[in-house]
C-alpha cells in the first residue's frame, strides 16, 4: 500500500504549506508558484449486484489480484468494470466443486483464499493440501493463528484446530461472537461479542475477559500499536493492551458513527458504516465515500486492500473499489481536456451531458442551457490560456470553433451587438430549458435564445480581452476584438441596457446609473453592476482605442458615483433595510455566489487594462478585499485570480488543494453531508456558510463557479455529467499562464 502512504504524506504536506520555486526564468513577481510533482488522484470503481438481496459479507483480493465476494448465495466475482464504466457480481464458477460448498466465512492467508463451510477450513491454493475438519456444523466465522492452525465459532462454540486435528474445544458462556482476531505477539485470540471483548489465550487455552460494554460491532487489531480499535453503534474507541484500559474517550464525531466494519490499512484505519465508508487521517479528520460517485449501496460491511494503491468497500448493494493514482496536474488537464472534447462539445459551446441513465456518460445528450455563451467563454479562456502557456496547435483550434460559437450568438438574431444566450435547430424548442424564451430566427432551421443577462455579457467581455491579448493569430485576434466592440457599442448606444428582440431591456442586462444607483448601499447589485460595466468599457478601450469607452467609464465613476460603489468594501453588502423595494429585498436575501463570478471574471479587464496606475492600485485594494471574504470557500479560480494582483499573497495551497482534490468523475451525482457528526454546523447566515470548514470538492456534488461551495447535499441522481472545462481548466490554465502553477516536475 505505498500509495496510500505516499497519499498521506502528501496530504500533510499540503496543508503545512506551499513549494516555493527560486528562479525558472520565471517573471520577477512570480516567487509563489506550486511545483507540479504527483500527488494522489482518488477514483471509484463500481460493481452492482444483477439481484438484489444478495447478503454480502466479505470481499478480499489474493496474491493473483483476483477479486472474491462472499455472499449468502455463495462466492461471487468482478465482471468488467472501470472507472465511469460500472461491472457487474457475477458467481464465481472457477473451481466446479465450490458450488457445492456452503461456505460461510472466508479470509486470506499468504495472500490465499481460504475458506469455512459447515464441514472443514479449506483452500483451493497449496495444491488443495489444507482442509481440516472442525466438526461445528452450524460454524460461520473463523481466524488464523500461526501456521495452518484455525480458531473456528458458531457464535457460542469454540474449536481450535490444525493439521493434527482438534486441539480444544470451548465456549464463551456469554452472548454471540461477532467477529475474531488474532495477536500473534500476545498468541491470544480476541472475541468480539456486542457486550464484550474476551480473549481466548493459546498457553492456557482458558477463556478471560478483557472488556465489558454495550453496542459493540465490530473491531480490528492495530499492527504494531499494541491496541484495539472497537466499533460501536455510536462511535469507536481504543483499547490500550498493554495497560488494559480505554486509550481515550470513545469517538462519536465520524462521519456516521453507526459502525458495521473497521479495518487498518497501511496504518490508517478505515471504517465502515450504515451511511457509507471514511479513512481516518493523520490530522485526525477523515475522507468520505459516500454515494454512487463512489459505491454502489449506503451500508459498508466490510473493507479490504486489493494491493499498494486500491481498496475494497463490500457494501449492501455491490462493490466498491476506491483506487489511489498517480497524477500531475498537468495530466489531469489532459485527462479533462479528453473529457471536454468527446462528450462536451455542442455547436462549438462548452455543454452538459443531460438525460443519462444512472451515469451512463453514452446515455446523455447535450444540454443547452441559459448561459451557454458564459460557460463556453470561460471553457474558451482557458484554451485562450492552454495556447499562450504550451503554443499547442490543438488549444488553437479549440478556440477556433469555440470563438466561432460565441460570434454567431450575434449574427443569429437580428439585433445587432446583441449576444443570444443560445442557439439550436428549430423544431426542438419546446423540449428545450425555458421555452418561452426561445426566438426563430430569420433562418427557418434555426431559433435563439432570448433575454441574455450580464452575467453573459462580462463573461463575453473577459474571454474576448483574454484571446485579444494572449493569442497572436491575428484573424481570431481580430474577430475577439470585433465582437467586444459590437457588444459594448450596442450597451453605449442604448443607454447602459441590453435591449432584446422586443425592443425592452432584458431582466438582468442593466448598468444604467439610474437602476444601479436605485439599490440601498447594501445590496450587492449596486457594486457589482458598477464594478462589471466599468471593467467593460476598459477593456473595451485597450483593444478598440476608441475614446467614447474611456470617456464613458469615467463619466460613470466620477458623476454618478461607480467608483464610490465599487471600492465600497463587502463587509458592507447585506440584506435591505425594512421598506426598501420588493427588488431590492429578493436581491438581498443572501450572499448571492452568482455574483462572485461575474466580479471575478470582469476583474481580469478591470486590473489589467485600469486606465492608470492609481486607478489600478484601488482596483487591487477592492479584489483583495472582495478575495478576504470568499477565502473560506477555498474556491480555486478566486485564488487564481487573486494571483494576479497579488502573487505573493492568494492563497496558493488552497487553490491547488481544489484542484487536486476535484474529483476525476464530473458526474452529478447526489450527495449528502448533513449527517456528518464530524463537521461543524453554523447558524444560518446571510452568506449561507453551513459549516465552519469547506469540504473538499470531491465529497460534494459536482457544482460550477457560480454555487456555494458550503451547501451539503444535493445532486442529480447521476442523470448529467458536467464540463471540466468551465469548472477545472479554466482556475488551471489561468494559474499556469500567472505563473503560479508550474509545468509537471520530472522527479
Amino acid at each position: 500500500m505505498k500509495r496510500l502512504q505516499f497519499k498521506s504524506l502528501l496530504l500533510l504536506g499540503i496543508f503545512l504549506g506551499t513549494f516555493k520555486l527560486q528562479a525558472q526564468n520565471l517573471p520577477a513577481y512570480s516567487q509563489n508558484i506550486h511545483l507540479d510533482h504527483p500527488f494522489v488522484q482518488e477514483y471509484g470503481v463500481k460493481y452492482f449486484a444483477e439481484e438484489k438481496d444478495q447478503d454480502f459479507k466479505k470481499t478480499y483480493s489474493d496474491r493473483n489480484g483476483t477479486v472474491q465476494v462472499l455472499s449468502a448465495n455463495g462466492l461471487m466475482r468482478t465482471h468488467a468494470g472501470a472507472f465511469l464504466y460500472p461491472g457487474t457480481l457475477i458467481p464465481d464458477r472457477t473451481y466446479l466443486p465450490m458450488k457445492d460448498k456452503a461456505i460461510k466465512d472466508m479470509l486470506l492467508v499468504e495472500e490465499q483464499f481460504v475458506y469455512l463451510d459447515d464441514r472443514a477450513v479449506f483452500s483451493n491454493a497449496w495444491a488443495g493440501s489444507l482442509y481440516l475438519l472442525h466438526q461445528l456444523p452450524g460454524a460461520r466465522l473463523f481466524a488464523q493463528a500461526e501456521g495452518f492452525h484455525f480458531l473456528v465459532s458458531d457464535g457460542e462454540q469454540l474449536h481450535w484446530l490444525g493439521k493434527e486435528g482438534i486441539i480444544w474445544k470451548g465456549s464463551t458462556n456469554g452472548s454471540e461472537i461477532l467477529d475474531i482476531k488474532y495477536d500473534s505477539g500476545r498468541k491470544v485470540f480476541y472475541l468480539l461479542s456486542a457486550d464484550a471483548i474476551r480473549t481466548f489465550s493459546l498457553d492456557n487455552q482458558s477463556i478471560d475477559t478483557l472488556t465489558s460494554g454495550s453496542n459493540f460491532t465490530c473491531f480490528e487489531l492495530r499492527s504494531g500499536k499494541d491496541r484495539l480499535a472497537v466499533g460501536t453503534q455510536d462511535g469507536f474507541f481504543e483499547w490500550d493492551l498493554s495497560e488494559n484500559r480505554v486509550l481515550e474517550e470513545k469517538n462519536n464525531a465520524l462521519p456516521w458513527p453507526e459502525l458495521t466494519a473497521i479495518t487498518e490499512i497501511n496504518g490508517l484505519l478505515w471504517f465502515g458504516s450504515e451511511m457509507g465508508a471514511f479513512m481516518l487521517r493523520e490530522d485526525g479528520k477523515f475522507n468520505y465515500y459516500f454515494g454512487e460517485r463512489w459505491l454502489p449501496g449506503e451500508k459498508v460491511v466490510h473493507i479490504s486492500p486489493k494491493n499498494e494503491d486500491e481498496v475494497l468497500l463490500m457494501t449492501d448493494q455491490g462493490l466498491g473499489k476506491l483506487v489511489f493514482a498517480t497524477y500531475t496536474l498537468a495530466e489531469k488537464a489532459d485527462f479533462y481536456d479528453r473529457q471536454v472534447r468527446e462528450r462536451h462539445i455542442r455547436h462549438g459551446f462548452n455543454a452538459s451531458l443531460v438525460g443519462m441513465e444512472k451515469g451512463n456518460v453514452n446515455s446523455g445528450r447535450l444540454g443547452d442551457s441559459d448561459n451557454d455563451g458564459l460557460w463556453t467563454s470561460m471553457y474558451l479562456g482557458g484554451e485562450a490560456f492552454r495556447y499562450a502557456v504550451t503554443g499547442s496547435a490543438d488549444a488553437l483550434q479549440n478556440v477556433r470553433e469555440s470563438l466561432d460559437a460565441m460570434e454567431r450568438l450575434y449574427t443569429i438574431n437580428p439585433i445587432e451587438g446583441f449576444p443570444s444566450r443560445s442557439f439550436e435547430r428549430s423544431g426542438y424548442i419546446e423540449r428545450l430549458s425555458d421555452p418561452e424564451r426561445w426566438q426563430h430566427a430569420s433562418d427557418p432551421e434555426w431559433d435563439w435564445k432570448a433575454t441574455t443577462s450580464s452575467d453573459e455579457a462580462i463573461g463575453h467581455v473577459f474571454v474576448f480581452g483574454v484571446i485579444a491579448e494572449l493569442v497572436n493569430e491575428e484573424s481570431i485576434r481580430a474577430k475577439a476584438i470585433r465582437l467586444l466592440d459590437e457588444l459594448m457599442q450596442h450597451i453605449v448606444d442604448n443607454d447602459w441596457y441590453l435591449i432584446d428582440y422586443d425592443g425592452k431591456p432584458t431582466t438582468w442586462g442593466k448598468w444604467n446609473p439610474e437602476y444601479v444607483n436605485g439599490f440601498p448601499t447594501m445590496v450587492g447589485d449596486r457594486k457589482l453592476n458598477s464594478s462589471n460595466i466599468v471593467a467593460m468599457l476598459q477593456t473595451a478601450y485597450h483593444f478598440t482605442g476608441k475614446e467614447i469607452y474611456k470617456q464613458e467609464a469615467y463619466d460613470l465613476m466620477e458623476n454618478h458615483g461607480y467608483l464610490e460603489n465599487m471600492m465600497r468594501p463587502m463587509e458592507g453588502i447585506g440584506k435591505a433595510k425594512e421598506g426598501s423595494d420588493d427588488w431590492a429585498a429578493m436581491l438581498s436575501e443572501s450572499w448571492n455566489h452568482s455574483d462572485d463570478e461575474m466580479y471575478f471574471l470582469g476583474y481580469w479587464g478591470l486590473y489589467r487594462y485600469a486606465f492608470t496606475e492609481e486607478l489600478k492600485e484601488k482596483y487591487k485594494a477592492s479584489i483583495i478585499d472582495h478575495w478576504e471574504a470568499e477565502r473560506p470557500e477555498k474556491e480555486g479560480l478566486w485564488n487564481i485570480f487573486t494571483a494576479m494582483v497579488s502573487p505573493e499573497n492568494f492563497d496558493s495551497k488552497e487553490a491547488v488543494w481544489y484542484l487536486q482534490e476535484y474529483p476525476l468523475d464530473m458526474i452529478n451525482w447526489t450527495v449528502k453531508n448533513s449527517h456528518r457528526k464530524d463537521i461543524e454546523l453554523l447558524e444560518e447566515n446571510f452568506r449561507r456558510q453551513s459549516t465552519r470548514e469547506v469540504l473538499p470538492p470531491d465529497e460534494l456534488q459536482i457544482r460550477k463557479h457560480n454555487a456555494n461551495r458550503f451547501g451539503l447535499d444535493g445532486g442529480r441522481a447521476g442523470t448529467q455529467e458536467n464540463s471540466a472545462g468551465d469548472i477545472w481548466l479554466l482556475p488551471y490554465w489561468m494559474g499556469r499562464y500567472l505563473n503560479v502553477i508550474s509545468p509537471p516536475v520530472n522527479e
